[in-house]
């Protein structure tokens, strides 16, 4: 009998890619959504890369609430921790987007060592594991924690600190069999298998559409989709992965080099993807006077942080693909997708 695999939050992007990869290799798995209505869409979407006929169920399970999560992790042997809650933090509440990952994380635990399941893996982000400020340029690794308590750090990053310390704080104070394992990726990019839900491709759906008129200088650690799942899943698998934390980034590209790249690969389907690089200070003035969704990313610009991927190498023998081929894979299928015209 197959083991059964409980993927959190099957209509998203990773957590899609998870559930297709895992049925391609045999397991069976189940996946919870919010609603189940959307139910069909992700078994239409995995159909793409697996068949799932009998082998793909459902929990209707929300991670701001208890309910649903006994029935969701019966009888499961893993979990895939994938999902995080949607915040809203244009009112100025930056614990609109922090308790809700938080709490999520503690009520997956929860559930997940009352049912005994052997190993919970959850997806964290490598920015809970870089200097706080970004003042501070060079290579890190796990051992490195993000301050959650400096002032100058945007909500998305505090909050995927502070629900990846909650997860290792619970399990430091849980005595049983089941274990804890975090990821921690760059930016995810690749193929799509659906245009509902597709996370930080829309940075490459938005150059190819001609949206991003100028590149800021911001640089990326691009990691291929399918190397994340397939991390997640030797972490899942692997015994040396027990309570151990993994860096899933891949190679350093400027957004620039990304839209190089398009224009170099796609020819005229990337007629409008510009190459045009916009100065800093454009950039911190758009953020403060025109578009304050900007204000997220100038702590970023020009700085080269990076994180060293050694660990999820030699323990887990990952290998992640370069960062052209994602680039260029990610555009060729949201134009098969028709995500964007070109």
């Amino acid at each position: 009998m197959a083991e059964l695999v409980l993927v959190t939050g099957g209509s998203g992007y990773i957590a899609g890619w998870c559930v297709a990869e895992l049925l391609e290799r045999g397991y069976d798995v189940r996946t919870t959504v919010r609603d189940p209505g959307r139910a069909r869409s992700v078994t239409d979407a995995v159909s793409t890369v697996a068949d799932p006929a009998g082998r793909l169920s459902f929990a209707v399970a929300d991670l701001t609430s208890d309910e649903g999560w006994e029935a969701a992790l019966k009888d499961v042997d893993h979990v895939l921790h994938v999902a995080s809650p949607l915040g809203n933090t244009s009112g100025g509440d930056p614990d609109a987007l922090i308790a809700p990952a938080r709490d999520g994380a503690l009520r997956v635990l929860r559930a997940a060592t009352a049912a005994g399941v052997r190993r919970v893996v959850m997806t964290s982000a490598a920015n809970a594991a870089s200097p706080s400020s970004y003042a501070t340029e060079g290579v890190t690794d796990e051992t490195l924690w993000t301050d959650p308590d400096d002032p100058t750090l945007i909500p998305y990053r505090r909050s995927k600190t502070l629900a990846e310390r909650a997860a290792w704080d619970f399990m430091d104070g849980y005595d049983g069999p089941t274990e804890l394992t975090t990821v921690l990726p760059g930016a995810v990019f690749g193929p799509v298998l659906t245009t509902e839900n597709i996370g930080s491709v829309g940075i490459v759906a938005r150059m190819l559409s001609g949206e991003m008129r100028g590149i800021p200088r911001i640089g990326l650690e691009v990691v291929d989709v399918r190397d994340l799942v397939d991390v997640h899943i030797r972490a899942m698998t692997s015994p040396a992965a027990a309570g151990q934390r993994f860096l899933a980034t891949g190679e350093f590209v400027w957004m620039a080099e990304m839209a190089q790249t398009l224009r170099e690969e796609l020819g005229a389907a990337a007629g409008r993807v510009s190459t045009r690089v916009v100065p800093d200070f454009a950039v911190r003035l758009a953020a403060r006077f025109k578009d304050r969704s900007l204000r997220d990313i100038t702590p970023a610009l020009g700085r080269r942080n990076r994180h060293s991927t050694e660990k999820a190498r030699t323990l887990l023998g990952w290998q992640p693909r370069p960062a052209r081929t994602t680039v260029v894979d990610c555009a060729r299928s949201l134009i098969a997708h028709g995500a964007v015209r070109t």
